[in-house]
């Protein structure tokens, strides 16, 4: 599913250091680390200090995690903890069926 030469460009919207969005980052950092290895870059942006970039990709909510690249553009809210939601949410791991 991952193309080998594609390097993916995640984008972090948070609001300073609260515990959500240390855990979001650190969460985020560790699922890249095991997943996309040396394949991703990672733009933390702290819209206490930058709230204009919001707009952009219309962020109503943070942390706000967006995949610019590759595309579909996706976003995810939360403090990324659970790890299969993120996963099959940036499409790295496909949804699986319960039974």
């Amino acid at each position: 599913m991952i193309d080998t030469e594609e390097i993916w460009e995640l984008r972090l919207y948070v609001a300073g250091k609260t515990i959500k969005s240390v855990a979001a980052l650190t969460n985020l950092k560790r699922y890249c680390e095991e997943h996309l290895k040396d394949k991703y870059i990672i733009e933390v942006i702290d819209l206490l200090v930058q709230p204009q970039l919001a707009e952009g990709d219309q962020i109503l909510a943070i942390p706000t995690l967006v995949k610019k690249v590759p595309e579909p553009i996706r976003k995810i809210i939360g403090d990324l903890s659970n790890e299969e939601k993120v996963l099959v949410g940036l499409n790295i791991r496909p949804a699986t069926i319960a039974k």
